[in-house]
């Protein structure tokens, strides 16, 4: 008996064949054929069992036979901004291994000190989406594309005033000079709220950027005493988040 494997298929619903990637992959790699069962998954919370009708070298189509609605495994909506790493393979380990823990939006900084200024984020959408596939996560993150640090303070400002809803804001850094005292992270989060927390770049925020977050409603926070490489830290935030929403 073959084991039943999951692939991507945004609205999968009101569709019947899996995108060209992950047909090839179902009928070269794993040579699903008619009457195979598979399951589907949208990235918007719900899997569908199905059955494949049709396979050939690059079409698989399939039969929706039953409809599994999945239940959240973390409440709240959690966002980490963060500066990409130098080096990608470390950026892209984070994608991948946050996904498997559990968030939903990611959006990457470009600050003061960021030691890369653009990123092409085709590559880590499919990291999400692998790693979202392997985990069997029922919600894909979000991608959004590199923004000024700056220019995320406005939108994130803008956002609130237009939905009247202010979230928890936290930013990470090393800073101590100046600032009134930082708390851990893990006790200044509240459970079961949205959450946004930023990561600065591996030489850390600038200080003019700490105060800007902090007067934009951003609470400064520690992850504890180690100092931590960048993706290190943004894998304990969701580590936290999710530990503190069980």
């Amino acid at each position: 008996m073959k084991e039943i494997r999951f692939f991507y298929v945004p609205n999968a619903d009101s569709v019947n064949e899996l995108p060209e990637e992950e047909a090839q992959h179902a009928v070269r790699v794993l040579r699903l054929g008619m009457g195979d069962e598979m399951m589907l998954m949208d990235g918007q919370g719900t899997f569908y069992r199905g059955v494949v009708t049709e396979a050939t070298k690059k079409r698989c189509l399939y039969r929706i036979e039953e409809v599994l609605p999945q239940e959240r495994q973390w409440l709240p909506h959690l966002h980490i901004a963060m500066a990409p790493t130098k080096n990608m393979d470390r950026t892209e380990w984070f994608a991948e291994k946050a996904t498997e823990i559990g968030f939903d939006e990611l959006t990457f900084l470009r600050c003061q000190w960021s030691e890369r200024t653009v990123i092409k984020t085709e590559r880590v959408d499919k990291i999400l989406v692998s790693a979202m596939k392997q985990s069997r996560k029922a919600w894909k993150p979000v991608l959004n594309e590199m923004t000024d640090f700056k220019v995320f303070l406005q939108k994130i400002e803008e956002q609130e005033k237009a939905s009247g809803v202010t979230k928890q804001k936290f930013i990470c850094h090393c800073h101590e000079e100046d600032l009134g005292g930082k708390v851990p992270l893990k006790d200044a989060v509240k459970s079961g709220e949205d959450v946004l927390v930023m990561v600065g770049p591996e030489g850390d925020f600038s200080m003019d950027e700490v105060k800007m977050a902090e007067e934009k409603g951003f609470q400064s926070v520690t992850l504890g005493k180690s100092r931590l490489r960048t993706e290190t830290a943004a894998l304990v935030v969701a580590h936290i988040i999710n530990l503190v929403n069980q």
